[in-house]
């Protein structure tokens, strides 16, 4: 019975994080200096990938790296967004904009200054991946990454996409 009751608990809570709306926190495209809700960064009725980065984070800039040299390939297979948001501190944002500038960076890239919505989505560390589905709402996440890790990734944003 307890582990009934267990089982039962685990699954409500589940179902309520992913039925949870998406936070109205402030993020800031760097390449445009404006403020967007986060809630609001991105196009509805189609999926959105987001890395969380920093630019201390080498495993993070490996990941957005791996993804960004299949980018072309995989828009090919999908039809989806990719944004990237780092963490840094407000004083770093210099740093995030010639980062991504001397990546070639052709998607937007956002900065949580504040770690208001790091906050507010309730994970600490990055790399953290998060897929947004068609509707808006929190499909899939991740944290960590190793080499080969975004293929696995991507297929779950192939499978969304298609739905």
């Amino acid at each position: 019975m307890k582990k009934l009751l267990v089982a039962i608990t685990c699954l409500l809570f589940a179902a309520s994080v992913q039925a949870q709306e998406l936070p109205n926190t402030q993020i800031k495209n760097v390449r445009s200096g404006k403020k967007v809700a986060f809630n609001e960064s991105f196009t509805k009725g189609k999926v959105t990938l987001i890395s969380f980065w920093a630019t201390w984070c080498i495993p993070c800039k490996r990941e957005i790296k791996n993804m960004g040299l299949k980018m072309n390939e995989w828009h090919k297979e999908a039809d989806f967004e990719y944004m990237t948001i780092s963490v840094d501190k407000s004083e770093a944002e210099g740093l995030v904009r010639t980062y991504a500038i001397s990546q070639g960076w052709k998607f937007n890239y956002f900065i949580d200054a504040n770690s208001d919505l790091m906050r507010s989505l309730s994970f600490q560390n990055v790399p953290y991946t998060m897929i947004i589905d068609k509707n808006g709402k929190v499909a899939f996440t991740h944290s960590g990454y190793e080499d080969g890790g975004e293929t696995e990734i991507f297929e779950k944003v192939k499978e969304l996409a298609k739905k």
